[in-house]
């Protein structure tokens, strides 16, 4: 392991609340050695932003990794030229020519048939009964896995994403992790059969036309759906909560101060949905006076950058007139999400726009428990209006 300093954290309250220990981390020991995480923690952002593009030392590439073991050999576990030949595969699906000309009015259209199911009624929980069939509607799509519904969409990527982050080797999430990952497979043999005969612009589709294993495809398929699920969702939740306990912010909204683009941005800065990436050291290297080995298991924290005191002033308060160029809740190197562009649109171009539109008198009716530190979102908003 690396010879960096050692902090030690309750698990638990870390799953709760990470902020303030990563606060007290980019105070004390910036980069530092977590026993309960067995890995280094990187959680400045500076340090982040320069070492995430050096692959040569802190490699995507994690043979037996937990990613690897659940999911499969995918883009997200490959450097170099076999993530690029990977990435330039799915790149028509997901580009912002066709997140704006194809997928665009298609989320216009999903948002507006949940806000009419809504409408007749006076509340709602905004994570379960919103944002996640929002979020899982737009992926079956996206994906091409029409053959899934939006809550099996949900439960696939929640119970592969624990799977992926258990690193206390809970033989439970294991068990759930690897029946979600047969389920999809499942579910992408199906609907190979019918894209063959009619392709179409969705991933599954794109990447078996550019020749891709089936192997590959399932893998690169299931990160999608990982990431592409949780991370709109929680974004949709969260961004509403975050407008709606803070008037002053929405008003700046309305008013013109800001746009939804600007919010999304400063949401994802605020609460990273995606709080880290894991690394292992690819060859012997010192960062700061800490050296590393080979093999060594690095975290990057996106959260404990973006919201870093030395490049974000009041780091912990949300404020959508924020010049968030500098956060990097995507990533910054040649892993950053691909499906970015995507998430954006549906987020800040419909789903929050939309329903503040359609509930005007929109407000919070009870607390907002968060949770997760790899992976972070409201698990309730209840709203009434």
């Amino acid at each position: 392991m690396s010879n960096a300093p050692v902090t030690h954290i309750d698990p638990a309250a870390f799953r709760a609340d990470p902020y303030p220990v990563l606060a007290q981390m980019r105070r004390d020991t910036p980069i530092t050695y977590v026993p309960e995480l067995n890995a280094t923690l990187l959680t400045r952002r500076e340090d982040i932003h320069r070492e995430e593009k050096r692959i040569h030392v802190f490699s995507s590439v994690q043979p037996g990794g937990l990613m690897e073991k659940i999911m499969g050999l995918n883009m997200m576990r490959r450097d170099g030229n076999a993530h690029m030949s990977e990435r330039r595969a799915l790149f028509p699906a997901l580009s912002p020519r066709t997140v704006a000309d194809h997928w665009a009015p298609l989320f216009r259209k999903i948002v507006e048939q949940q806000l009419d199911a809504l409408s007749p009624r006076n509340g709602c929980d905004l994570v379960t009964e919103y944002a996640m069939p929002v979020s899982g509607a737009a992926l079956c799509a996206m994906t091409g896995l029409t053959n899934m519904t939006p809550a099996q969409m949900d439960r696939a990527s929640q119970e592969m994403l624990d799977a992926v982050a258990n690193y206390a080797a809970d033989p439970d999430i294991d068990t759930k992790g690897f029946a979600q990952s047969a389920f999809v497979d499942t579910a992408i043999d199906a609907r190979l059969i019918a894209l063959r005969d009619a392709p179409d612009p969705s991933i599954l589709s794109v990447l078996d036309r550019a020749g891709m294993s089936r192997d590959s495809i399932g893998a690169n398929v299931k990160v999608i759906i990982g990431g592409g699920q949780n991370e709109p969702r929680d974004a949709i939740a969260g961004l509403l909560w975050a407008l709606l306990s803070n008037r002053t912010q929405l008003e700046h909204l309305r008013s013109g101060r800001a746009s939804f683009i600007d919010a999304f941005g400063e949401y994802a800065r605020f609460v990273a949905p995606i709080q880290m990436t894991p690394r292992m050291i690819a060859q012997p290297d010192t960062v700061n006076g800490v050296s590393f080995e080979t093999g060594d298991r690095v975290f990057l924290m996106y959260s404990s950058a973006c919201r870093d005191e030395d490049v974000f002033v009041d780091a912990d308060t949300f404020d959508v007139t924020r010049n968030t160029s500098a956060a990097i809740p995507f990533g910054a190197g040649p892993h950053f999400c691909a499906g970015a562009a995507a998430a954006r649109t549906l987020v800040a171009d419909y789903a929050v726009p939309m329903i503040l539109e359609r509930f005007p008198d929109l407000r919070l009716a009870g607390p907002v428990p968060f949770d997760g530190w790899a992976f972070r979102g409201p698990t309730s908003v209840p709203v009434t209006w």
